[in-house]
């Protein structure tokens, strides 16, 4: 038993990995990215545009009516005089905004760290010390004096038993020749021995600067205003609202402001358990009173901006009254009672300006006033620790159904699930912000997938011009280069796919090639073979056929693929008598050469065919299939018979009505049992002399009496065609038969079909 061999693997081929690779290289880079083992600035700039995007789309309208921002701007410093201005004069505006206009609390968005240099306490000393020394009376009535020129003292008592909170900031670093402490520290909000045990990641401060300590002491609270969570473009989108300080919580300047709202009620830490590990705590949200303000893991908070600032007209958040009219008495009382004041400044000389996301310049007083606003209502984002944990798995989901589903589909279809995916991702982010005021990473899940798309449209386009080149290359060994130029240009309207089409055949064959192959030398007869073969190619492709293959010294070719052709049957039929034309051109240089003369034998059919890439794993062809073709071949082997050049079918004598035909005969093929007429093509309708034309009609009425069993008449007719025209040979055959069916009658049903020929009733081949 011979030995069986295992079938022979297909070789992969390293371009179709490319796609693959690609989509994996993308899911990987991004969840790295999303998961945080991967930083990428750009990725997180695009992120950032892509938060501004919503807080701006979804920001409300109107303006917060319980705050206001006390303005030293610049028409206060040109009425009072330059920063920093006389304490007693703020302590004026303290108790302007506490007893004429009534606020409900009090936040000074300032630091106050040295004493006021503008009393007249050090003048007070160098006269009692001085000049008048010698005069105790004077210096009597000096030292009475000096309470009316220590203005921080008039300014402390101003902020004594009233609803205040003082700003200061931390350092996140001290360097050598910086103080580490200047001033005094609020109150913190959460003491060391309040603390839980266990690591919260909170930022710690190394330093601070604070206000005169009986500045600090006289206020009700204090909060810092340093922002150390600023991203790295510089724009203020979170602020913490707890930093350490040796391990103890201190309140930002908004937290002292709402700890002043909520009275007595302290400031607790709603915390969880960070991974597995559970000495690690996260901070999760802030609870003071009734309000629980989300945070993220270091303690910051999302500002939920309102308006665009002061500079936005009808979008500006909040009321602002100039710090000059709280001083001279002008300011509306109706902007200022019961409502919550933030004493700040939008005077550029002033350095409190920020840049947010509403806003490139925005003060920073109304960065606090917007957190303020956004506890009162609800209205803070947050973006919990799991968050990214979720994104990371959605965009590993993602990420992998896509690259499996869009190579599977049409360029229309990936786009349309691309912009599907895109649009249901953006739709399903916004729900979550609206909500659920859940910030839901978008920028990384929005490049994925435009990355995937761009990644399978890209591919495709290769793709398609790869297989351009391989229509091209595959098809310009059966197509003319015309139609090669049409493939290249019209991809669309081909394919390599099997399909069916109506489309014509044509076979053609040399009569007497096994004789004379036997007598000629091995090289003249491939000489011969190559000259007729490149010959009948240069006719077909001349024509738009395309060549099937070569059989020997045989020609199949078809028309109609791979480019649809409505003139199919015309071309193959001209493509015929063209061909019969150049092997008449053909025989005088055969002579010269002592070569043979040739002869063809051609058959066309016309009809329904399967085409395109058929074959086995083994070898392929593009080629054609179906009765129709068979029907070409069987009419080429019966030119012989009927000594003709060029046989027909009925339906290409019906798709090309342009020529003139004459019916030969009904016969029954091999592999069909109805009979089909098959047909001589004499030549274009237009071209026909008289004379052809006589001899047609001629034929045809003796044919009419041979099938009506008139033998006698259709004898005599054929007799007739035969002396007039000796060299068509098709009426001997006809006189053959009549002489046949008078000694052998055909049946009484008989349909003008000769079914077997006897070998005496055949004509000669030549």
């Amino acid at each position: 038993m011979p030995a069986r061999h295992p079938p022979k693997r297909r070789r992969l081929n390293p371009l179709r990995l490319i796609r693959p690779v690609l989509s994996i290289l993308l899911i990987a880079l991004f969840t790295s990215h999303s998961a945080g083992w991967l930083q990428m600035p750009l990725f997180d700039r695009l992120e950032h545009w892509a938060y501004d995007f919503r807080l701006l789309a979804t920001q409300p309208e109107g303006r917060d009516e319980r705050i206001v921002i006390v303005d030293i701007d610049e028409r206060s410093l040109a009425a009072v005089g330059h920063w920093p201005w006389r304490r007693d004069r703020l302590a004026t505006l303290t108790d302007q905004l506490f007893e004429r206009y009534k606020v409900r609390t009090l936040g000074i968005d300032l630091v106050f760290a040295e004493p006021d240099s503008s009393d007249g306490l050090e003048v007070l000393g160098s006269l009692s010390g001085g000049l008048l020394r010698g005069w105790p009376s004077l210096n009597r009535e000096l030292e009475a004096l000096r309470p009316r020129f220590d203005y921080d003292s008039h300014f402390a008592a101003a902020l004594t038993d009233r609803s205040v909170a003082t700003g200061y900031y931390f350092r996140p670093r001290v360097r050598d020749n910086e103080p580490v402490a200047v001033g005094a520290l609020p109150a913190p909000a959460v003491r060391r021995e309040q603390l839980p045990e266990g690591h919260l990641p909170l930022i710690e401060a190394a330093g601070y600067v604070g206000n005169l300590a009986d500045l600090q002491a006289a206020a009700r609270r204090g909060g810092f205003f340093d922002n150390p969570l600023a991203d790295a473009d510089g724009v203020f989108r979170r602020m913490p609202l707890l930093q350490f300080y040796e391990g103890e919580l201190y309140s930002s300047f908004a937290l002292s402001v709402l700890e002043n709202l909520a009275g007595d009620a302290r400031v607790h830490l709603g915390l969880g358990k960070q991974g597995g590990d559970t000495s690690y705590l996260a901070l999760e949200e802030i609870q003071l009173g009734g309000w629980r303000i989300p945070v993220d893991e270091r303690g910051g908070v999302l500002v939920p901006y309102l308006g665009n600032g002061r500079d936005g007209g009808s979008g500006a958040g909040f009321d602002y009254v100039s710090a000059v009219d709280v001083l001279l008495g002008n300011a509306p009382p109706e902007l200022l009672e019961g409502r919550i004041a933030l004493l700040g400044s939008s005077a550029s000389g002033l350095g409190d300006i920020r840049s947010t996301p509403v806003a490139g310049v925005l003060p920073g007083v109304e960065v606090h006033a917007n957190i303020i606003a956004g506890v009162l209502d609800w209205r803070i984002h947050h973006q919990p620790a799991w968050v990214l944990g979720l994104e990371t798995l959605a965009l590993l989901i993602t990420g992998v159904v896509l690259a499996i589903m869009l190579p599977r589909l049409q360029a229309l279809a990936t786009s349309l699930v691309s912009i599907g995916t895109l649009l249901a991702i953006v739709a399903a982010n916004l729900f979550a912000w609206q909500a659920w005021k859940l910030v839901l990473p978008l920028a990384d899940s929005l490049l994925l997938v435009a990355s995937l798309f761009v990644l399978h449209l890209a591919h495709g386009y290769f793709a398609e011009s790869r297989d351009k080149r391989r229509l091209q290359r595959v098809f310009s060994q059966y197509v003319p280069p015309s139609l090669v130029a049409e493939i290249r240009n019209n991809p669309g309207e081909v394919t390599l796919e099997a399909e069916s089409r109506e489309m014509t055949v044509l076979f053609a064959d040399l009569r007497g090639f096994t004789t004379f192959a036997e007598q000629l030398p091995p090289a003249d007869l491939a000489k011969i073979v190559n000259a007729y073969l490149t010959a009948m190619t240069e006719v077909i492709h001349n024509h738009r056929g395309t060549i099937d293959k070569y059989i020997g010294d045989a020609v199949m070719a078809f028309w109609g693929a791979p480019l649809p052709d409505r003139h199919h049957a015309e071309n193959a039929l001209a493509a015929a008598l063209d061909m019969l034309r150049t092997v008449r051109n053909l025989q005088p240089r055969f002579r010269r050469q002592g070569w043979p003369d040739l002869q063809v034998g051609i058959g066309i059919s016309t009809g329904q065919m399967s085409v395109g890439n058929l074959g086995s794993n083994f070898r392929i062809a593009y080629t054609v299939l179906g009765d129709a073709v068979n029907l070409g071949s069987r009419l080429e082997g019966l030119t012989k018979h009927y000594a003709v050049n060029v046989l027909v079918s009925d339906a290409t004598r019906h798709a090309a009505p342009g020529y003139r035909y004459r019916e030969l005969d009904r016969v029954r093929v091999r592999g069909k049992r109805a009979p089909v007429s098959v047909y001589e093509p004499i030549g274009l309708i237009d071209s026909m002399t008289a004379e052809q034309k006589a001899e047609l009609r001629s034929y045809h009425q003796a044919l009419a009496l041979y099938r009506r069993r008139a033998w006698t008449a259709a004898e005599r007719e054929f007799l007739t065609l035969a002396q007039d025209y000796p060299g068509q040979r098709l009426y001997s055959l006809y006189l053959k038969r009549i002489n046949y069916y008078r000694e052998h009658p055909p049946p009484k049903h008989w349909d003008g079909v000769f079914a077997q020929l006897p070998r005496r009733l055949q004509v000669e081949d030549h």
